[in-house]
Formats: C-alpha cells, structure tokens, sequence
C-alpha cells in the first residue's frame, strides 16, 4: 500500500449505496483502516450489511442513530455516503464530535455550508477531504504530469464534454436526483468533479456563464406510477475564463444516448493535448492521453507504469477510491490537510452555486477571489 501504518483507524461508513459498493471494500483494502460501524436510516439494512462484512470475531456495529456511532470510542472516523442534502447536518454533528470526514460530493447544497464545515473541521482540529476521485486515476495523473511539462504551450481553448447516458431513459425512477432542492442534477453529479479538477489542471475561474436545462421534466414515482415533476437539471453547458484569460467551454449531460462519454481538449500554440474515456458504464477506467505537435496527428502516449494502480478491483470505482482513502489517512497522520481537502470542495461548491445563479440571471458573473 502507498503509505507505512501508524495506527489502525475504526472508520464508520453512514449510507450504505455508493458506501457499500466502494467505501467499503476501498476501506477493507487499507491496510489501516477498519470499518467499525455501519450506519442506514433503515437499522435492518444496516444489520445486513455489517453481517455481510463481519469477521470471525467481530461485527461492525450496526444502526440508525448517527449519535449512537458518533458516541463509540471504536470511531475515530466517518466516510459519509448519503445523498446531498443529507451531508451538511451529518457532517456538522460529525466533525463537531472529533471525527475525522471522508465526504462525497457535492459536499453541501451550498458555499455557505461549505465553508462551515470546513471552519468546524480546523476548529475542531479533524481532517475533512471530499472524494475528488479523478486526480488518483492514473491517465489523469499522466495527463496533469505532461500539462506541467508544458506540451501544449500557451493555451488557447479548453473543451471539455462530460456526455452520458445514465439519466437517458424517461422510465427511470423520480427520487431526490429529480429534485433540485435536494442536490439532484447533473450539475451536483459530474459537474462538482468537473469544477474540481478544472480547478486542479488549469488553475482559478475569473469569470462563468451557463445555461442549464430539464430535458426530461416528469418522472415515474417509484410507488404509484404516477409521473411526478423533475426540476434538476440534466444538461449543462457552462462558460469559464480562468485567470490566465483561458475560455474553458463545458459541456454535461446525464441524457445522452450513446454519448460521446468524458473528455477534455486541450488546445495550444504548441500543441494539442487530449484525455478520453468513450465507456458509458466505467467512468473510472478506460481513459487514454492523446497528444499532438503543431498540427500533427493525435497519437496516443501510454501510460507509465509509475501511476498505475497496484490493484483492481471488480468495481473499477474502488481502485481510486482507495487512494482517496490513502490520502485522507496520511493527512489524519500527518496532522495536517492538503489538497484535495475541504478548501476544494468549497470551491467546487462556489462554482456550482454561481452556475445556478447565472442559469437564473442569464448573465456571466465574475467569480470571486479565493
């Protein structure tokens, strides 16, 4: 593994969807990370879930009371899986409790909650990292190593298209994903990584535009059948100029058939540089670097071997997720946050609130500074 054990960490996972499938068996792949509690509002999925990952002489605790995990001493630390808008009073009642935070994103529904949650966790002197899981995927790294190396050279036009198909069909179930006032939408889905590793690869926002839309506005109420409302945006198309006068130009849509899937363009007086994952079903694995000089045709550089994962695993999702979780488990050890930490997510957070704003004014706003 990518760092040297410490101490063990008891580690509770509050929401047992995306918790179960990958925070889980990323935490059982850490060598110093133990899932010692398991949290759902539903205490019998939650007494399932903690027997399916009993060991011969221990059981993870298992309820629906977050005060009863937070009381346990076995819990030094949560990784928090619940929908959007369950995370700032979850989140909150945790770092106020001593916990280290492992969060999904968005963090918040918005800046404001951000930035308190990050204000509790320094005040409270825990370590909160959100799970910006693109800058451990190893193209990535591979493409952020050959953007410092200065391929491209002066830019001059960022593309980036994030097109997918997992909204696409009408008959999916209405949830809270339809409901804008719960943090459903693409924009919350992918568009919170997007501002993040925009952020990561390219540097700040001076300025943003965008236009979002509701292509599907009614869906099934999985109970009765009955079309309900969806007012949560499933395609986005949003204009940055970052601080070096770069014009970025992104485009997200969950409604795509057979989309083109996820990549960026990156355009330059020296070059071109791409990164590209046409797969509908893995958005972890199967992405490739493209590179190109003065015109050139695109060739593909390989990967090199120093980024690739040590392990795979049968959900492409976990192999990232466990260095989240290495990361997250340096800095608890190191006593000290670095990026990706809480500062990113509020930042993601900021952006996703000046899109809203823009969507609803139908004007470019100017993003303010740090």
């Amino acid at each position: 593994m990518e760092s040297k054990a410490v101490a063990q960490i008891g580690v509770a996972v509050v929401g047992t969807g995306f918790g179960q499938k990958v925070h889980i068996p990323g935490l059982q792949a850490h060598h110093q990370t133990e899932v010692v509690a398991v949290w759902n509002r539903d205490r019998a999925k939650a007494q399932q879930v903690a027997q399916q990952i009993a060991k011969a002489d221990t059981t993870p605790l298992a309820t629906d009371s977050l005060a009863e995990i937070l009381a346990s001493d076995a819990v030094q630390a949560v990784t928090l899986a619940t929908p959007p808008f369950a995370h700032y009073e979850m989140a909150k009642d945790i770092l106020k409790a001593g916990k280290h935070l492992l969060i999904e994103k968005p963090v918040t529904l918005s800046v404001e909650e951000a930035e308190h949650l990050q204000q509790l966790a320094t005040d409270r002197g825990v370590i909160a990292i959100p799970d910006f899981e693109f800058r451990f995927i190893p193209a990535w790294q591979h493409f952020a190593e050959l953007l410092k190396q200065d391929v491209v050279g002066k830019k001059r036009l960022i593309k980036i298209d994030w097109i997918a198909s997992s909204r696409a069909s009408s008959d999916r179930a209405w949830n809270w994903y339809a409901q804008k006032a719960l943090g459903g939408g693409a924009l919350g889905s992918i568009g919170s990584h997007t501002f993040d590793y925009v952020n990561w690869l390219f540097g700040r926002a001076v300025s943003i535009s965008a236009t979002l839309s509701t292509s599907i506005p009614e869906r099934p109420d999985p109970t009765t059948g009955q079309l309900k409302p969806v007012d949560s945006d499933d395609v986005c198309a949003i204009a940055l100029t970052l601080a070096d006068d770069t014009l970025c130009q992104i485009t997200l849509s969950a409604v795509s058939y057979a989309g083109r899937g996820h990549f960026i363009e990156v355009y330059g007086d020296k070059g071109t540089l791409v990164i590209g994952n046409p797969s509908q079903k893995d958005y972890v694995n199967g992405f490739k670097v493209y590179a190109s000089q003065l015109g050139a045709a695109l060739e593909e550089i390989p990967t090199p071997e120093k980024f690739n994962f040590p392990k795979l695993y049968a959900d492409g999702r976990t192999a990232p997720f466990v260095r989240v979780v290495n990361h997250w488990v340096n800095c608890i050890n190191a006593g000290k946050s670095s990026a990706p930490a809480m500062a990113e997510g509020v930042y993601s957070q900021l952006l996703m609130d000046l899109t809203h704003r823009s969507n609803q004014i139908r004007t470019q706003i100017t993003v303010p500074p740090a």
